[in-house]
């Protein structure tokens, strides 16, 4: 199975990049599975509905969240019969939404996606390992699915790493988010799961995590804010990971960077 997942998508410019280049990548790649995380693509916090109709209708077939899950609070009604929109599975219960579904790819199969908030550097969560966990056992790769993705939208690097040597063999990838930086250690685990510690963001990288620089800049000189953060409007990079799975055990047989377009060396995966 050929499954690619594209790191937040920040703004307008990263939203801009996404509805122009992903359709393509869908029919160039003979892609079956994709997953982007939404978290930022509204101004830079949170994702309304018509944005999140907009990367479906692009070619997504699922989008996943973070922290900033809620902070368009009209997230609050329609995440509920939003069904291919996921946000983290260890917030309290009650909290509106899924962490998880079940989705079918275009070559059929059965795909379950999982998001989870790690805690280090983070607003305190319930358990994101043993909440990943209730469900790989409730829907076990090559039983109850045939490819799993773990998006753990995580600040500290060491954690992320923890959590996918804890799932090593029992998910086809675990990517992490939240950072917006890509890091370079995508690889195939011991146990065949895909991993890589942040799949980076989909926005203008000059910039600082996506934002105009002048506010963070001046926050960090004088630790005083001055006006709001805004999304940087230049040339988008598209970052992510691509995975090509073992279609009889749902284990990585290859996993790749994406970088596509703005000012990031590109990267695009040579195994398929």
């Amino acid at each position: 199975m050929r499954l690619l997942f594209l790191g937040d998508i920040v703004g307008r410019a990263g939203r801009s990049a996404i509805l122009e280049t992903l359709p393509d990548l869908r029919e160039r790649w003979k892609l079956d599975f994709v997953i982007i995380n939404g978290e930022n693509s509204a101004g830079g916090f949170g994702i309304t509905e018509k944005i999140l109709n907009e990367v479906l209708d692009a070619g997504a077939d699922a989008v996943t969240l973070g922290n900033h899950s809620f902070d368009q609070k009209e997230t609050l009604v329609y995440i509920e019969r939003q069904d291919r929109l996921i946000r983290p599975i260890n917030y309290p219960p009650g909290t509106p939404g899924r962490g998880v579904g079940l989705y079918e790819a275009r070559n059929g199969a059965q795909v379950l996606v999982v998001n989870a908030l790690g805690r280090v550097y983070m607003a305190e969560m319930d358990c994101p390992f043993r909440a990943v966990e209730r469900e790989l056992i409730a829907c076990p790769l090559g039983q109850g699915a045939d490819a799993i993705v773990v998006d753990f939208h995580a600040e500290a690097t060491s954690e992320k790493q923890a959590f996918g040597n804890f799932v090593d063999g029992r998910a086809s990838l675990v990517v992490g988010t939240h950072t917006h930086t890509p890091t370079s250690d995508e690889r195939v685990l011991p146990g065949g799961t895909a991993y890589m510690s942040d799949a980076g963001m989909c926005g203008d990288y000059n910039s600082v995590l996506g934002m105009v620089a002048d506010e963070p800049l001046h926050r960090f000189l004088t630790r005083i804010p001055k006006d709001r953060f805004e999304p940087a409007m230049g040339p988008a990079s598209i970052c992510g990971v691509a995975v090509d799975t073992d279609d009889a055990t749902g284990l990585a047989r290859h996993v790749g960077a994406v970088r596509i377009g703005g000012c990031l060396s590109p990267a695009e995966p040579d195994f398929w």
